[in-house]
This record gives structure tokens, C-alpha cells and sequence, in this order.
């Protein structure tokens, strides 16, 4: 495998042109990487990057060591297939997508090794502003795969002094904690958007952190990696700040501004809104209580009004801690 014989990538190509796409990439070359970009809009998407960007899957990927994904969470499995032959069969694909397949309910590394079945799949995930990785701010990530080998190799084909991954070997923990924290952010944002006070959006994203906690192990994920960077770190930032697109759609949801008026905007790019339902249906799957989560498929996917959502809640019998 390629982490057996080389410390880094070489060649890397990012497929998608958004955001994090561009993060991703900034972070390979600081690591001493060549980098291509695929991108579905490859002009628009040329006027803000360093990087050569292409139309085509076949030419972005021709000769890399090392495959990034940073596609919606929607499209991993249509843009992974499209690819077909074209990925060298050494090259382990990494995703950087947080979500859950709507119709297969399936997590996204799980969607990735149907779709390019010959690779070594892996996962990067943590607290990570695209705007702050390109702006070289330090920030700490989680690098996973179920072979730890190819986990170092991700690691450190994106390392730089300002950008740490971490590797593990705990994909599915990775996976669920960032699809998950999404889902908790919206919430977070309706509180906010609404004028309820700090103290509510604490309890959120703690009693959100044990909906994590529980789907995880359901999933035979580890408990230390819902408690590390891609579980509870992301869950903190995604759901502290307005940058993040899920805290900052949940917001105008809370200040009254109607889904309908969101489509074509942040809603095309909160996976939160589509993973919801995904989310929800999984858990009844495994048997797994996620309450705030099934607040916001209330009110994302079926129209519940948000005073009654959040009356539901608060009538929920009282537990133990």
C-alpha cells in the first residue's frame, strides 16, 4: 500500500471546488503535495484557487497518490462511481463529507467502499472552518481509517505546523460524530435565532454530545473518539458560531425566516437539512433514542412549528443524568 512505501502523498487530487475542497487542498500542498481539483463548475471555481482545476474526474485524478472528497454528502456515492477506473488502484480515498446517505441510511465511509470498492477508505473530520485552514490558523483534525497505516498516511500527506491531524482507527466513530453534529447545530441555531439565552444551547450541545454517544455505540464506534475532536470539538464549533452554515440556517429558522425562503441557499449547503431524516430513520434502526434530532426532522422535513417542537421537548419526562 502507498502508506508502506512513502511518509506522504505526492500527487493529491481534491475532488470538489467549494470551500473545504479548496481547504483540503491548501492543506496538501503546505504539506509539500501536488494538487489537481475536479470541479463541477471549473471556471467559477478557478477564479478562487491556486490550484489547476478540471471538468474532468479522469484528468483530476490521473496519477495520484492520494484521493480527496469534499463533494455534498448527497452526490459522495454518484461522484465516487463516476470515477469508475479512473482512481489508481493504490490510492486510498479520504472523505471529507459529514452526513448520512438519505434512502441507504449508510454513513459516508460506508457509501465510499460500495462505491470504489478496491480502495482503502478513510475519513478526515474535526472542528475546521474552511476559511480559518486557508487563513493558517492552527487547527486540529481527526485523519481515520480502519488501517491505521493508511490513517498515518492521510495524516501526514495534509500536515502542516498549522493544520494536525490526528489518526485513528475508528471510522465509524469519525463518521457518526460529523454527521450528527450538524443535525445538533440547527438546533443550536433555532434557540439563538429565537432569543433564548446561552443557557439552552449549553444543554443542547451536551445532551446532543449523548445523542452522539449513543448512535456511535450502536455502531460499534469507541466512546474516546465521540469525546475527541470529531465528536465533541466539532459538535462545539459547528454549533457556537454563525460561520458555521447549519448554526447560522437553524438561526434564520429561529428568527422566523421560512425554509421554503432558504432552498437555493444555505440550505443547499447545510447537509444538517438532509441528513435530519437520514439520521432519525437510522437510530429507529439500531433502536437509539436521539430526541433533539428528531426536533429538527420535525421541523425541517415535515413542518412542525418551532414553539411546538420546543414545548415537546421540554415535556419530555425527566431522567437520570
Amino acid at each position: 500500500m502507498a502508506s508502506k512505501t512513502r511518509s506522504a502523498a505526492r500527487r493529491v487530487a481534491v475532488l470538489g471546488g467549494g470551500a473545504w475542497g479548496r481547504a483540503l487542498a491548501v492543506s496538501a500542498r503546505r504539506a509539500g503535495a501536488e494538487v489537481k481539483v475536479w470541479a463541477r463548475d471549473p471556471e467559477t471555481t478557478a477564479a478562487k484557487a491556486d490550484f489547476p482545476v478540471f471538468s474532468s474526474i479522469v484528468e483530476a485524478t490521473a496519477e495520484a497518490d492520494l484521493i480527496l472528497v469534499a463533494t455534498p454528502a448527497q452526490t459522495i456515492r454518484s461522484v465516487l462511481e463516476a470515477c469508475g477506473p479512473a482512481i489508481p488502484r493504490a490510492a486510498p480515498i479520504a472523505i471529507g463529507a459529514k452526513g448520512i446517505e438519505r434512502g441507504s441510511l449508510q454513513l459516508m465511509s460506508e457509501v465510499a467502499q460500495q462505491a470504489a470498492p478496491d480502495h482503502p477508505i478513510g475519513v478526515v473530520s474535526g472542528p475546521s472552518f474552511a476559511a480559518e485552514v486557508v487563513a493558517e490558523r492552527p487547527t486540529a483534525v481527526v485523519a481515520a481509517c480502519a488501517d491505521l497505516e493508511i490513517a498515518r498516511y492521510i495524516q501526514t500527506s495534509l500536515a502542516s505546523r498549522a493544520f494536525r491531524p490526528y489518526a485513528s482507527d475508528d471510522v465509524m466513530g469519525v463518521d457518526v460524530g460529523g454527521a450528527l453534529k450538524n443535525v445538533l447545530a440547527i438546533a443550536c441555531g433555532i434557540v439563538a435565532g429565537k432569543g433564548l439565552g446561552d443557557n439552552p444551547r449549553a444543554a443542547l450541545i451536551t445532551r446532543g454530545l449523548a445523542e452522539i454517544a449513543r448512535l456511535a455505540a450502536a455502531r460499534g464506534a469507541r466512546m474516546e473518539t465521540v469525546m475527541g475532536l470529531s465528536g465533541l470539538g466539532d459538535l462545539v464549533l459547528t454549533a457556537g458560531s454563525l460561520q458555521s452554515r447549519n448554526m447560522a440556517l437553524g438561526h434564520a429558522l429561529g428568527r422566523g425566516v421560512a425554509l421554503q425562503d432558504l432552498i437555493g441557499s444555505d440550505k443547499a449547503l447545510a447537509e444538517g437539512v438532509w441528513t435530519a431524516q437520514a439520521a432519525v430513520a437510522l437510530a429507529e434502526r439500531y433502536g437509539v433514542s436521539l430526541p433533539i434530532c428528531e426536533a429538527v426532522h420535525a421541523i425541517v422535513d415535515r413542518g412542525a412549528e418551532i414553539d411546538a417542537v420546543i414545548d415537546d421537548l421540554l415535556s419530555r419526562p425527566l431522567g437520570r443524568e
